[in-house]
């Protein structure tokens, strides 16, 4: 987290890259997001593209390139000319493929270089409002008694990591039955319908049902309690202390942009992600703000690599 102590910094940092990027951007900057518009990628790209627009005097537009568990995006920033004028909105789904597809058509760690880890949130263990299990406890015994089906947005995706967190501290086994769908949206759907019994959702995508009622969130998957789900406990508080994950976003561009041009991209993102009203739009929307300088996004990114490359290899996920 920035705080104002660390602005002054900010704003050297940003005087420096400017000096060392002069004529940078010479024109329109394209933030790819490899997923449709409405979800928290997208919602991060857009909320930052308008203060960078706004600091660069030049346009930052917002390109969705959705497809092949976000691939598509990913290989053409991957592919994108050096120049520091295509910018890739990534998320954790992205250090997941590294092990779900280690024959994609570009090097994670080798073609793509880290700008910033921008912010993150915490997924929901959640039930519909009927549903018999009262509390995180209930529906880890349930799911060792009989199958339960649960809904992800599909094959390692954050809400099938988390499944298979919950799998693993319930010991649940064969009897938590996976079913992908094609995104947040129809999962919550189906769930709400009755036709899958849990999910461990990102927590934009429920948070409105949550708040009419029609929803139960269980556990929030985070080390603290979230302020939109003050009543909410946290894992750890039920009872499965390893069932940790938070959701994150990110800001990448292509690893042959020279150094002087990722420095100054890096200080308007730090100054951009410092900006009140930015924090606010996206607290509302469920985000813990990060603004993370490169260094320390790089170490994470790695680490998060290694992390759920393990996972996917335990649970044997496979693309859908």
């Amino acid at each position: 987290m920035i705080s104002r102590r660390a602005l002054p910094a900010l704003l050297a940092i940003a005087g420096a890259g400017s000096a060392r990027a002069q004529g940078f951007p010479d024109r329109p900057v394209r933030v790819v997001v490899p997923f449709p518009p409405g979800g928290i990628t997208d919602i991060m790209a857009r909320l930052l593209a308008e203060r960078l627009g706004a600091e660069w005097q030049k346009p930052v537009i917002v390109e969705n390139r959705a497809g092949g568990n976000a691939l598509i995006g990913a290989d053409a920033v991957a592919k994108a000319a050096p120049d520091g004028h295509t910018l890739l909105a990534m998320t954790m789904a992205h250090t997941v493929n590294v092990a779900l597809f280690p024959n994609a058509p570009y090097d994670f760690q080798r073609d793509l270089a880290a700008i910033s880890v921008l912010g993150s949130l915490p997924l929901v263990v959640t039930v519909a409002e009927n549903h018999p299990a009262r509390d995180l406890a209930g529906l880890a015994a349930m799911t060792r008694e009989r199958s339960v089906s649960c809904a992800s947005s599909g094959a390692g995706s954050p809400p099938n990591l988390g499944l298979e967190l919950f799998r693993r501290e319930a010991r649940s086994g064969a009897n938590l039955l996976h079913v992908p769908y094609r995104g947040g949206a129809p999962a919550v759907t189906d769930l709400l319908a009755g036709h899958v019994e849990m999910i461990v959702a990102n927590l934009p995508e429920v948070i409105a049902q949550l708040r009419g009622g029609r929803l139960r969130a269980l556990a929030v998957t985070a080390p603290a309690r979230h302020a939109l789900l003050p009543g909410v406990p946290t894992t750890a508080e039920a009872g499965m202390p390893g069932l940790l994950i938070g959701n994150w976003t990110g800001l990448m561009v292509q690893a042959g942009t020279p150094e002087p041009v990722q420095a100054a991209i890096e200080a308007a993102v730090l100054l951009a992600i410092a900006d009140p009203g930015l924090r606010q739009r996206a607290a509302e929307g469920g985000f813990d703000m990060l603004g993370w300088d490169r260094a320390r996004s790089v170490r994470y990114m790695r680490e998060e690599v290694a992390r759920w490359g393990a996972v996917v290899a335990e649970a044997g996920l496979r693309p859908d």
